[in-house]
């Protein structure tokens, strides 16, 4: 599934494409993927779209009306802005038909992405992430906050940073890769992380994060960016996915365990 590098990454190439366009009509292919889509058909004609932010792994597009076309990409979401020669896709769901001749194209094969619009609060976001915790790109996200905010949990570290309450946009990609470079067991028990721990973690979060976003992402299978191209930070995981193979730093072998369902890769020397 696409974490907030990949995320970034496509709400970037949509900016210059979308801002300021006004969507003149939606074309529907399908009733709906992970929520209906039924009412986009009603709610979108006519509106403007003012600019293209992300919240955690989500694409929000605010209107002219108060509203925001919030967007999730799912497993297998891939978004296009081509114009009407293109012939459609198998498993393009939607159009959105925009005032320039453009169309912003909406394919999914496991249809477990989303389009919904919601209305906006004073701060300019739907209510819906109301409870997120901050971006981890932001001060906000810093040792100190890790510290504070972890005292007292009993879960998996890897779990408690994957948690959208507690820093958005976090996946199972990046968890692996963050606790790594902190040298941070991934089971060890959140509330028992030292502050310096947290330092590290807070670090190499921002700096593994911005260097998959310089990258454009990480392409394990189904990502793509809007114009077609796979994201390249996939050459830079030190230890995703690779689980048997020598650890790069000192050569032990890398082993796996199931956290909260998902694999997790870490290294029982470097990662004690």
């Amino acid at each position: 599934m696409p974490e907030l590098p990949e995320v970034e990454t496509v709400k970037r190439a949509l900016v210059p494409a979308l801002t300021g366009r006004t969507i003149l009509r939606v074309e529907l292919f399908s009733r709906a993927l992970r929520t209906s889509l039924e009412p986009l058909a009603e709610t979108l004609p006519q509106r403007k779209i003012l600019n293209i932010g992300r919240r955690a792994r989500y694409i929000v597009a605010r209107l002219n009306d108060g509203c925001a076309l919030v967007i999730h990409l799912g497993m297998t979401g891939v978004v296009r802005i081509e114009n009407s020669s293109v012939p459609r896709r198998k498993h393009e769901h939607l159009f959105l038909h925009l005032d320039n001749g453009t169309i912003f194209r909406f394919e999914d094969v496991r249809r477990f992405g989303s389009l919904e619009v919601h209305p906006c609060g004073g701060n300019g976001l739907p209510s819906m992430f109301g409870g997120f915790g901050p971006e981890p790109l932001t001060d906000d996200f810093s040792a100190e906050y890790l510290f504070r905010r972890s005292r007292n949990v009993r879960c998996g570290v890897k779990n408690f940073i994957m948690n959208n309450t507690v820093v958005s946009g976090i996946g199972n990609i990046y968890a692996t890769e963050i606790l790594f470079a902190a040298g941070v067991n991934p089971r060890k028990e959140a509330g028992k992380l030292t502050w310096m721990q947290c330092g590290r973690m807070a670090e190499h979060a921002k700096k593994i994060l911005q260097s998959s976003i310089e990258a454009g992402g990480t392409t394990i299978a189904d990502f793509r960016q809007v114009d077609g191209s796979e994201g390249k930070f996939a050459i830079h995981l030190q230890i995703y996915g690779k689980a048997g193979k020598p650890c790069p730093l000192c050569g032990k072998v890398l082993k796996s365990l199931k956290l909260g369902g998902r694999t997790s890769v870490f290294c029982p020397q470097c990662q004690k």
